[in-house]
């Protein structure tokens, strides 16, 4: 899919030459302070930022530093528009822009970075390993969505055991990869067969226990902007209702309509679209492992930043209650974005010992104070094993996303130490 003609709310990337995108792997966030977004500094950005060429400056880890403001006047704008090859932090803004949300790196339309849910005033950061070679920064939306970006000479080629360890993190992150999607075929395969028999309890059973496979790899699918947008989309996001398919048309039924009629097609639909899915992840894992520097594959960096924007995911969307709006089963695929995350940082682990082991440890303490948090609403009753959305009080819904906020502030460190290791 090429982003910029995505339909998706979370602009989709492409990755393959058939599949115009997939990043690798992980990320998205929102609504009052969603991944790793946080409310912008007043005195942040400026309304007239302009395109420099001036020499980038540097973080704490010797990693260039690049300031990327958005505004309704001027779209996006990296100051400086220039940088060596290696370790790079954007420092994005939306300072004004009503009509943006998210920010993306694309090199030949695979995205290297992005953060979303970037609404007016707040800011975000993101880090990556860039050779040298064109780049573009998308900013879906903004006056002037797509600005160049460029990246001299070469990254230098990590040696030793750390790299050997990332490049480890990335074969046991495909092979996560992989389990999941073979557990989602299967379950979207039990749910055809419910609803093609018309049992709408078992077809609702099916349908939630079909959501966190799917949720756990929500970064590596919404990469695929062509086939993301045909599986998850909701209701508010497609511009043609009647072009409406994937696994909320069919919560529609099942939940508010109450009943499986009409719901045969869709799930058809949804068992052939993730058995593409299967195929092209499977692609990409077998480069992975294959270690094909020519072919797409699943990047360390892509995995570090994708595993904040699992957790962003919840903010934008789960939290909210938006993602589950007939079923109210939130909570079930909130546990399963934080379950995600935690496999993309499982992966990291390794590495991450011999680059920050205190940053380990506490990553993953807060990782267990959140799942301990979610383990109190767990309702075995429920039609996904959770209180439902609406039956959570104000005061549980602000634990739940302050419990949230505290994991995603020491993991979002992850992707910028791992960058520049």
């Amino acid at each position: 899919m090429s982003s910029a003609t995505s339909t998706r709310r979370r602009a989709p990337r492409l990755r393959t030459a058939t599949a115009v995108a997939l990043a690798g792997v992980v990320l998205a966030g929102c609504g009052s302070a969603a991944s790793g977004a946080s409310p912008a500094p007043a005195a942040a950005t400026s309304t007239d930022a302009t395109t420099s060429a001036a020499p980038a400056a540097t973080g704490p880890a010797g990693e260039a530093v690049v300031a990327v403001a958005v505004t309704d006047a001027g779209g996006c704008v990296a100051t400086p528009d220039t940088v060596p090859a290696g370790a790079v932090t954007f420092n994005v803004t939306n300072v004004d822009a009503v009509g943006v949300s998210e920010v993306e790196l694309l090199s030949d339309q695979r995205i290297r970075g992005e953060r979303e849910n970037l609404a007016p005033g707040f800011d975000a950061t993101f880090t990556a390993t860039l050779d040298g070679g064109s780049y573009e920064l998308y900013c879906p939306g903004a006056s002037t969505d797509r600005t160049p970006f460029t990246v001299t000479g070469e990254a230098a080629v990590s040696s030793g055991d750390t790299a050997a360890l990332l490049q480890q993190a990335t074969v046991d992150y495909a092979d996560y990869i992989d389990s999941q999607v073979g557990f989602l075929t299967e379950a979207v395969a039990a749910l055809q067969t419910a609803i093609d028999a018309g049992d709408l309890t078992a077809a609702q059973n099916a349908y939630a226990a079909a959501r966190p496979y799917y949720e756990r790899i929500e970064p590596v699918a919404e990469s695929f902007g062509d086939l993301d947008p045909a599986i998850d989309l909701r209701i508010g996001d497609v511009g043609d209702p009647a072009a409406w398919t994937g696994f909320h048309p069919i919560e529609q039924l099942l939940f508010e309509g109450g009943t499986t009629v009409g719901a045969e097609k869709l799930a058809a639909t949804l068992v052939t679209d993730i058995g593409e899915l299967q195929s092209r992840t499977a692609e990409l894992s077998a480069n992975t492992r294959a270690d094909a520097a020519d072919g797409d594959r699943y990047l360390v960096d892509e995995v570090a930043n994708g595993a904040v924007a699992l957790l962003g995911e919840v903010q934008a969307s789960k939290i909210t209650g938006e993602e589950e709006f007939y079923s109210k089963i939130d909570l079930l695929d909130f546990q399963a974005n934080v379950e995600g995350s935690l496999q993309a940082f499982a992966a990291l682990k390794p590495a991450l010992n011999e680059i920050d082991p205190a940053l380990v440890t506490d990553v993953g303490t807060r990782f267990d104070t959140l799942l301990a948090l979610l383990d109190t609403h767990r309702d075995p009753a429920a039609v996904g094993g959770f209180t439902l959305y609406d039956d959570l009080t104000d005061a549980q819904i602000t634990e739940l996303s302050n419990a949230l906020s505290t994991v995603i502030e020491p993991l979002s460190v992850v992707p910028s130490k791992i960058a520049t290791a």
